[in-house]
């Protein structure tokens, strides 16, 4: 009788062995699974990034003079680039060039989103910045923003290599109207904003990668 006894206990023994392993193996898999749904559904990060478009499209944010720029099927090269600073905020006007009489800017700003803004010069304009609202063309245009910037240039820009400049911005939907003045008088441009599929960027000379 007691033999038997000894024997009970050490199967039940056994059982909460077995019992507890299982219990443990059961938790430590459920935490893993736990841990593996998490880490597949959270994702930090901005969800409106466009560094998927980045890849496909180009990065406007890293032109530079030698650089192609096909906008709307017509190939423009990067003559030169401006880059601009305000309390410690920097875009870029980047000067374009078909080779064959036809040339643009585009500027590229990222504050907190990327915008980039095809400009033509208007030589003719007649209006001069200040007015809250300034008509051209028939078209009105609101103040946007004025103010002054330091900047350095690269390649073939038509200013200094370095200096300070004014603007005054104005805006009429996706309409933009800009006035610079590098130092020798307001200069007036008509932008357009750009989607990702009106432009491509083709880098030349690209930085070599740190090691």
């Amino acid at each position: 009788m007691e033999f038997l006894l000894i024997i009970i206990v050490a199967l039940l023994a056994i059982i909460a062995v077995v019992v507890i392993f299982n219990f443990l193996g059961n938790r430590k898999a459920r935490q893993a699974e736990q841990d593996a749904l998490r880490e597949r559904t959270y994702r930090p990060g901005d969800p409106f990034s466009s560094a998927d478009d980045d890849s496909v499209y180009g990065d406007p944010r890293d032109l530079k003079p030698g650089d192609l720029v096909e906008l709307r099927g017509q190939t423009y090269a990067v003559r030169g680039t401006l880059r601009l600073t305000q309390d410690g905020y920097t875009w870029t006007e980047n000067f374009l060039d078909t080779g064959v009489g036809s040339k643009a800017w585009v500027s590229v700003e990222d504050d907190p989103d990327l915008e980039v803004v095809l400009w033509h010069e208007l030589p003719g304009a007649t209006v001069t910045p200040g007015p809250d609202t300034v008509e051209i063309e028939g078209r009105r245009y609101q103040s946007e923003e004025a103010g002054s910037a330091r900047f350095t240039s690269a390649g073939t820009t038509g200013v200094a290599a370095s200096g300070r400049m004014a603007y005054h911005d104005y805006q009429a939907g996706n309409d933009r109207l800009s006035f610079e003045d590098y130092g020798s008088g307001w200069e007036c441009a008509r932008g357009e904003l750009l989607s990702r599929a009106d432009y491509r960027i083709y880098p030349t000379n690209p930085a070599p990668e740190t090691p």
